[in-house]
């Protein structure tokens, strides 16, 4: 029973947080380049996947109960789908932004986000990611309130 509360409770922070870091990113990307905010938007997508990853397991261990083959298993799938690929998504962008952060021993190699060459693939995967987060939030509210998917 601790699970089924426990993923409406938590799935919000993660939602406001991709999205923001989303939004903080890319506005870094159109500006002047300040570095802190580029910090902030790093910070916000880190901490945005951590909790997306703990909305993932919480959700999938309150889904666990539910019947197999009830009339909202498509919606429930497609929830669970597009949850696991923004984990994957905002992963590898924040896995790839650690292989290129500044150090002594490789002057040569530019920040991720300061990089010409990688501006279009991050931009498309925050847009991306933004999007399956959206749709992510839109099934689950659709497994709330139409379904009535794990409501007391």
């Amino acid at each position: 029973m601790f699970t089924v509360t426990l993923h409406p409770a938590i799935v919000h922070f993660p939602i406001a947080l991709l999205l923001l870091g989303s939004a903080v990113t890319l506005v870094y990307l159109a500006s002047r380049r300040q570095k802190e905010l580029a910090l902030f938007a790093l910070w916000l997508l880190l901490l945005g996947w951590i909790g997306a990853l703990a909305a993932i397991l919480s959700g999938l261990l309150a889904q666990s109960g539910l019947p197999p083959r009830a009339e909202y298993r498509a919606t429930l799938n497609w929830h669970i789908g597009t949850g696991i690929g923004l984990a994957l998504v905002y992963g590898a962008l924040l896995y790839v932004w650690w292989l290129r952060r500044p150090r002594d021993q490789r002057p040569e190699t530019k920040p991720l986000l300061d990089d010409r060459n990688s501006r279009l693939w991050v931009i498309v995967a925050l847009l991306l990611g933004a999007l399956l987060v959206i749709v992510t939030g839109w099934n689950g509210g659709r497994l709330v309130y139409e379904f009535g998917v794990n409501v007391g």
